[in-house]
């Protein structure tokens, strides 16, 4: 798929790919390396989801744009994307000129949604952004525990999260701890359950 879509903004006037990745945390690594005018993020990646990728774009480089690619067209997922800070959520069996259209969108400063989401996910995002996001407990997370949460939901144990994020087992140990506790969750099903609700795994 990333072949597919390197191919198609190759051939635009005025666009260059500058870097690729199938992992988020590289994706995040790339983005804060070049800081690009557009990123585009597959919703669920490893290492890293596109949401995460997209809050930390928001905070390191603003100026880059975000559009993110999901199968889902779930008014949550479009909303979180948006809270997280894209510019862009394109469905997956999106036409390829529609991607095009979306990065156009944001450039220009828009936000741009594929046409079967925007009447009921805008209308979701305007209820939910005048709720408080202190009531969410996963904003709480430090960046680190988010990286941490996104391994073990992927299924990887505590010393392949340390070996992944070159920290000690303790040091993982320590995280997971504490954003267990943070999310109130008890087990490991129930990490992975709230990993699914909140759209970073499959």
């Amino acid at each position: 798929m990333r072949e597919a879509l390197r191919l198609l903004l190759e051939t635009q006037p005025n666009f260059k790919v500058i870097a690729e990745t199938g992992d988020g945390l590289e994706a995040a690594q790339l983005m804060e390396k070049y800081k690009p005018d557009i990123l585009i993020a597959d919703m669920m990646m490893p290492g890293l989801s596109g949401l995460e990728v997209a809050r930390r774009t928001k905070r390191i480089s603003p100026a880059t744009k975000v559009i993110v690619l999901s199968m889902h067209d779930a008014e949550s997922y479009v909303v979180e994307a948006l809270q997280a800070g894209a510019a862009g959520y394109v469905l997956k069996n999106s036409s390829s000129q529609e991607l095009v259209f979306a990065i156009h969108q944001a450039l220009a400063g828009n936000v741009y949604l594929s046409p079967s989401l925007n009447e009921r996910a805008i209308e979701a995002y305007k209820q939910r952004s005048h709720e408080s996001r202190g009531d969410d407990p996963f904003e709480s997370l430090t960046g680190r525990e988010r990286e941490v949460f996104q391994l073990a939901a992927e299924g990887l144990n505590n010393p392949q999260i340390a070996e992944r994020l070159s920290l000690s087992a303790r040091t993982v140990e320590m995280h997971r701890g504490n954003l267990m506790k943070k999310l109130g969750l008890k087990s490991q099903t129930e990490l992975v359950k709230y990993a699914v609700k909140k759209g970073l795994v499959e």
